[in-house]
């Protein structure tokens, strides 16, 4: 149920902070010393990668997410908190970025760090860059202080 809350806190905190970028930063962008919120159309993946790929990027979400899902949903019980929280971080990403490909046939990108050069990107993408290092975290270490590894558990 936690996990479940969490996806949807996150998909919902991306949808309005999109909305919120498309109703603010089209006009008025905002730039400081730090960072830049600005509206940018992302018709490719992380880092502007595939432009215009918007079939390839639905369908491929559509399978990674349905099966995170059903790997999610089949061992929620018996994964480690870490690995669950990892898994629903990504899946509401995942989501929230699914949502615009389908619905306006690009990704809103709004945030923008204007100290160094990086892509712009969006709550969603933190969400899945989020849950990715924890999942990696996840993996090099096993386990949460007091719980089994996962592996352990399946030999």
């Amino acid at each position: 149920m936690i996990y479940t809350i969490l996806i949807i806190i996150g998909i919902i905190l991306d949808r309005f902070t999109k909305a919120y970028a498309i109703s603010h930063f089209i006009e008025n962008p905002v730039f400081t010393s730090f960072i830049n919120f600005l509206y940018v159309e992302n018709r490719g993946a992380a880092f502007g990668i595939l432009q215009n790929k918007r079939i390839f990027f639905i369908v491929l979400t559509l399978v990674v997410v349905i099966y995170l899902l059903y790997y999610f949903i089949r061992n929620i019980k018996s994964n480690p908190k870490l690995l669950n929280i990892s898994l629903s971080l990504i899946v509401s990403g995942a989501l929230g970025n699914f949502y615009d490909r389908l619905f306006h046939g690009f990704v809103v990108d709004f945030i923008e760090f204007s100290f160094f050069d990086f892509p712009v990107f969006n709550v969603a993408d933190i969400l899945v860059t989020t849950g990715s290092v924890l999942l990696i975290i996840f993996i090099i270490f096993g386990k949460m202080d007091g719980e089994e590894n996962v592996s352990s558990n399946r030999k």
